[in-house]
Formats: C-alpha cells, structure tokens, sequence
C-alpha cells in the first residue's frame, strides 16, 4: 500500500512539474486542424504564443512559479531563440517551421521558445516540489565551462569538428558521482543523476516525436512524410538538458566547497 502511495505521489508531483510542457503538448495537438489558415488575422503558432503566454501567467499568479524561477526560464527562453534562429537559416534548415506567423523573429515564430522553457521550468519546479539536493556536484565553472561548449557546438559544427562525442565523456566524468535526493512523503531517495538526466532525455524525445508529428517544427526528411526522429537526437537533447540544468542549479541554489547543493531558503 505504502508503495502505491509513494507511486502517486510521485506522479502527481512530475505531473506537476511537467505541466507547462503537458499544456504545450495538448494545444500542439488541439490545433492541428488549423492547420496555414488564417483566424482573424492570426495562425495556429500566434495563438500558440497567446496560450503560452497565458499558461505562465497563470503559473506566476497562482503561485505555482515564483518569479526566481520565472526568471531562468527565461533566460533559457532567449538562449534557445538565439540557438533557433541559427539553426533555421535556410543556410543551415537543421529544421523549419512550416506554418506562417505573424508574431516571428526572421525564421522561428515566438511561440518556440516557450517549448524551451518548458524544460527550464520541469527542472526548476521539480527541485522545489521533491526538495531536491545534490551531492559531489562538480564545482559550477566546471559545469558551466560544459553548458557553454555543449550550446556552442549546437552552431560551430557546421563548420568546424563535432565534438560531441568529447562532451558526453566529459559529462560522464565530472558527474559520475554526483547523486541527486528527493523527498517523498517524509522518504529520502537518493538516484545516480546521470541515468536521470538519460531518462529525461528520453522523456523529451518522445514529446518531440508528438511536437512533429502535429507540425510544429519539421525535420527535412519529415516535409514529404512524417517519420519518427532518429534515435541520434538523445544526445542533443541530453546536452541541452545539462545546459538548462546547470542555469537552474546556479541560479536557484548553492552549492558549498564540498559539492552539497541545495535551494536557496
């Protein structure tokens, strides 16, 4: 018994967590059939910007985000529109958006970094609704040093070496002792953080299979017939967790000389 209330428990919370990015979900779904049409003078990716703007208001208003929080988010927000406009020039077209938008910044309308904050916020709730804390956590300029190399080599690979390779081995190292706690019900549960990090990975794989399959954003091999997304995109999206990881834990906590961490009071 007591496990299947620690189970519920447990979802209710990640639930909870993952609800900007379970609402995104939804709407991505919902407004399918609207398809390149116009609306009274909008389309599907502005009013994608309206309920998304929507959603983090209501977070902030009712209390189930704070402004700290709200504030990494954003962050988060303006690095991954930097990273999109790269990534969706017609000289690059890593992938495109294939619906118009009136609400856009050249290439990617201003809805799509909302999709990026949804994972700063997943992690950033998270924390405070498991109380979660660290220990061996690398020192942050080591962190740090590999969020900005990993972000980087999202661009610099088109022109020179890819090495990502060299940065999954990094982060192996640096956090192969590093063990996250959360609390569940007056339980402590102490996990490896790197099978974590793999799992989440793997979480947002699934809802980017979704995101295409509905059109949001589209892979070239996806324009003439929608495929799943190779398995490949793991790692980008592992490396981009590390990247919004380590902003959250910076900004949200502290980590002391012996590589505790844990939320600011």
């Amino acid at each position: 018994m007591q496990l299947i209330v620690l189970s519920l428990n447990f979802m209710t919370k990640a639930a909870s967590a993952a609800l900007f990015g379970l609402l995104l979900l939804i709407a991505f779904a919902l407004t399918a059939p609207m398809g390149s049409h116009e609306y009274y003078g909008f389309f599907r990716y502005d009013y994608l910007l309206f309920y998304a703007l929507a959603i983090q208001v209501c977070l902030l208003y009712l209390k189930l985000e704070s402004w700290a929080e709200a504030k990494v988010i954003a962050l988060f927000h303006i690095m991954a529109m930097g990273m999109e406009i790269f990534l969706t020039h017609p000289a690059i077209a890593s992938w495109q958006y294939p619906q118009p938008a009136i609400f856009k910044l050249l290439t990617v309308p201003l809805f799509a970094g909302f999709m990026y904050s949804a994972v700063g916020s997943f992690f950033a709730r998270s924390l405070r609704l498991y109380q979660v804390s660290f220990e061996n956590l690398p020192q942050f300029s080591h962190m740090l040093c590999l969020a900005v190399l990993s972000y980087l080599n999202f661009m610099t690979k088109f022109f020179i070496p890819d090495i990502r390779l060299v940065l999954f081995a990094w982060s192996i190292v640096i956090f192969w002792k590093t063990k996250l706690s959360f609390q569940l019900e007056r339980h402590t549960f102490k996990v490896p953080m790197l099978p974590v990090l793999l799992v989440l990975a793997f979480l947002i794989w699934i809802a980017e299979n979704i995101s295409t399959f509905y059109k949001i954003w589209l892979y070239p091999s996806q324009v003439d017939a929608w495929h799943m997304v190779g398995w490949g995109k793991l790692g980008s999206w592992y490396l981009l967790l590390l990247l919004s990881l380590v902003l959250v834990l910076k900004i949200l906590g502290t980590r002391n000389k012996k590589g505790m961490w844990q939320l600011h009071s």
